[in-house]
């Protein structure tokens, strides 16, 4: 039924004005305003685009809801907390970040941070 629709995900924000200055100015992805409605579009190369819509009853999501691979993580991490970014550090069985709040457990190496609602996104070592 879905073989040949075009899906894209979604997620909600509490205040779409801080989104897009994060989206948009922090990070640096293109993003477009819906004129129908109060949402935005994140336009990332190679993938889908992403709707962003505030919600007045918005709950940030306890699962990462967006990932960004990286060609070399570390300078990532380090970019972003330059810019004010903080990542989040765990200790769990499992799931360990080490003193630059990045994972290396089962192979990859992935690091979380969250957006202005609270939502958690990451960064992953790519292979390319």
């Amino acid at each position: 039924m879905f073989k040949h629709t075009k899906a894209f995900g979604s997620f909600s924000v509490d205040n779409l004005e801080k989104a897009k200055k994060f989206y948009g100015d922090l990070l640096q992805l293109e993003i477009s305003d819906v004129q129908e409605m109060p949402l935005i579009q994140l336009h990332i190369s190679g993938s889908n685009d992403i709707i962003v819509y505030e919600k007045p009853d918005h709950a940030p999501a306890t699962f990462t809801v967006l990932n960004f691979p990286v060609p070399e993580i570390e300078k990532a991490v380090e970019e972003l907390k330059n810019l004010g970014i903080t990542f989040e550090s765990y200790d769990y069985p499992g799931l360990k970040t080490d003193e630059d709040n990045i994972s290396r457990e089962n192979g990859s190496a992935v690091a979380w941070f969250r957006d202005p609602a609270g939502n958690v996104l990451s960064i992953m070592q790519s292979e390319s």
